[in-house]
């Protein structure tokens, strides 16, 4: 990912943070799922916590109440993210800026490492997994959610039908999320899906600006006014709504 996009993509979530919270209903189910699945794998015995992409803080406070005595690292690549997360006083640790690809620690340093909906901006999921998962400490876990590849399809298929293509980006298919896994020892990868209740092509666009996903994949062009009609004109005619198809994974350093 190139500095100007990187900084672009900083730029959008930092003007959505005061108002995040009110439109990220599926973040908040895929922050308690990756919760809930780093307490079942790893619920005592946690001495250091890294979160990348802590947003407004869904995952930091459940991270807070679930190992109180950990030590926490919370970063985000958005100064005023990080700022939301640490400005609801729930939540005790040491917030950073950070882009997520580029950690800069060394060693086996986390027993946990989370993450929430973060990972579908990076450049290079495959090498980013691997460079967090050196990270681990014998035992640890790197447990992740990111965007799947079914995710906001009925927009893609209104912009498919005007010959256009969608700025969202390509998201990876869960075949391919476990082909990324595939050469840890221990490791798997799942689905779940979950509605968007956005009502109409300005309700998803308002869901959209609302949680700073705006930046468009790298080459992509914003539509202008008169293709945008016709790409909202063509999602409703299809009946609205939408979906988030999210992505779950666990690796697992051996002990």
């Amino acid at each position: 990912m190139n500095d100007v996009r990187k900084q672009r993509i900083s730029d959008a979530f930092g003007a959505a943070a005061a108002h995040y919270d009110a439109h990220a209903g599926p973040q908040r189910l895929a922050a308690s799922l990756v919760a809930d699945l780093a307490y079942r794998q790893k619920s005592d015995g946690v001495a250091r916590i890294l979160e990348i992409g802590c947003g407004t803080g869904f995952l930091t406070r459940d991270i807070q109440a679930r190992w109180p005595g950990a030590e926490l690292v919370a970063t985000d690549i958005s100064p005023g993210m990080l700022e939301q997360a640490a400005s609801h006083g729930l939540v005790a640790g040491r917030f950073m800026t950070m882009d997520g690809e580029a950690p800069p620690f060394e060693g086996a340093w986390f027993d946990l490492i989370l993450s929430s909906l973060a990972f579908q901006w990076f450049d290079d999921l495959g090498g980013a997994m691997g460079r967090l998962a050196g990270l681990l400490r014998p035992g640890g876990s790197l447990i992740f959610s990111t965007m799947g590849q079914g995710s906001f399809a009925r927009w893609r298929a209104a912009h498919a039908a005007c010959g256009l293509v969608a700025g969202v980006p390509d998201y990876p298919s869960l075949g391919d999320l476990r082909g990324l896994i595939a050469g840890y020892e221990d490791a798997f990868a799942f689905d779940e899906d979950y509605a968007l209740e956005c009502g109409d092509a300005r309700g998803l666009i308002a869901h959209l600006k609302g949680i700073g996903a705006v930046v468009p994949s790298e080459g992509r062009k914003p539509l202008t006014p008169r293709d945008l009609r016709r790409v909202m004109a063509a999602f409703e005619e299809r009946g609205g709504g939408e979906g988030y198809q999210v992505l779950f994974a666990r690796v697992t350093r051996a002990g």
